[in-house]
């Protein structure tokens, strides 16, 4: 790794040149090419920049962009294939578990604390406090940790979300399970949620607001 104190960027020019460098890299860096040969890289800027002819033609180019493409392709398609089953895999176990209930579309749910309160109603509007995880317990939403509770109309939820809550009095605490049919399907939620996947969510009911 070349250290700082390697380069001298004295002048406003080599600075200039320093921040068109970073910039480049920048790029490189939010492309996600595992496969990057960062020499390859420097070579080739360096070449071009003094003029001299490329090492490889069009053709050559194309053959390695098409095969590198269909690569990671098809490791794109064995990651769904190896997340939808270790989804269903979760959602079967989970099943299992003592105080686990399964509805007729899917869905599971375990009542963590049991509310008194009225029910909301498919066109509700209330206010909840939730924590959503993935199935190996990663958080990728929740209103909890940002201290601000969420309101919205149970008709623009998936529908996972609006079935339970419709069962759910004021004042519960549920820990849900959905799979994805009930979730968000097999487009998932880019760039958060990928496609086909359970999600879980602990959710608080804290008001029907209307």
């Amino acid at each position: 790794m070349t250290d700082k104190s390697d380069i001298k960027l004295d002048s406003y020019e080599q600075k200039v040149s320093y921040g068109f460098g970073w910039q480049f890299g920048r790029q490189l860096h939010k492309n996600n090419f595992e496969g990057l040969d960062i020499n390859a890289v420097m070579t080739a800027i360096k070449q071009c920049y003094e003029g001299q002819p490329s090492l490889l033609n069009d053709k050559e180019l194309d053959k390695a962009y098409d095969a590198v493409k269909d690569k990671m392709k098809q490791a794109k398609a064995e990651h769904a294939k190896n997340l939808k089953t270790l989804n269903q895999q979760f959602l079967e176990e989970n099943a299992k578990r003592e105080g686990v209930k399964v509805t007729a579309s899917g869905l599971q749910y375990e009542i963590l604390e049991a509310g008194t309160g009225p029910t909301p109603i498919a066109n509700s509007v209330v206010r909840t406090h939730y924590h959503g995880s993935f199935i190996n317990g990663q958080v990728f939403d929740s209103s909890v940790t940002r201290n601000e509770p969420a309101e919205f109309a149970l008709n623009e939820v998936i529908p996972g979300w609006s079935e339970a809550l419709q069962m759910m009095p004021v004042g519960s605490k549920w820990r849900i399970a959905v799979p994805s049919n009930i979730g968000y399907g097999e487009a998932g939620s880019p760039p958060v949620i990928p496609g086909d996947s359970a999600l879980v969510f602990e959710i608080s009911l804290l008001a029907v607001v209307e």
